[in-house]
């Protein structure tokens, strides 16, 4: 049976899971990333020239990016929401920031190839303040 546009739009398809954080004393709820929201994430590593050629990859706060992007509430909103958020987040524990992105990237469908390629122009000499958004 061939799928109407409205049962598409309609599916409930955003994978969730719940992860604990014992060192936060709890929990949080990490879902998979949108369609959009992945473009939005590669869009945000990939840095370019005025032409659109990409001159490098900005790794900076990584992790965080994808976990504010991925935590959510209960009613499933994002708890995230702004720059100083994400960059908050990345003054987290290493371990349990990676811990949630872990989770986030393989409910988003990031394989390890995915990041290999987000990462495959890396420039280690860019400056230590770039945007993170």
């Amino acid at each position: 049976m061939l799928l109407t546009k409205e049962q598409i739009f309609e599916a409930d398809d955003l994978e969730a899971e719940v992860v604990e954080v014992p060192e936060w004393g709890g929990s949080v709820k990490v879902r998979g990333l949108t369609g959009r929201e992945r473009d939005r994430l590669e869009a945000t590593v990939a840095l370019t020239n005025k032409k659109g050629e990409q001159i490098g990859t900005n790794l900076d706060n990584l992790r965080a990016r994808l976990c504010a992007m991925s935590i959510v509430d209960e009613d499933g909103k994002l708890m995230f929401t702004s720059k100083d958020d994400v960059l908050q987040l990345g003054r987290k524990s290493a371990v349990v920031v990676n811990r949630i992105f872990e989770v986030a990237q393989r409910l988003s469908g990031l394989t390890e190839k995915d990041v290999e390629a987000l990462t495959k122009n890396s420039n280690s000499d860019l400056p230590e303040d770039l945007p993170i958004d």
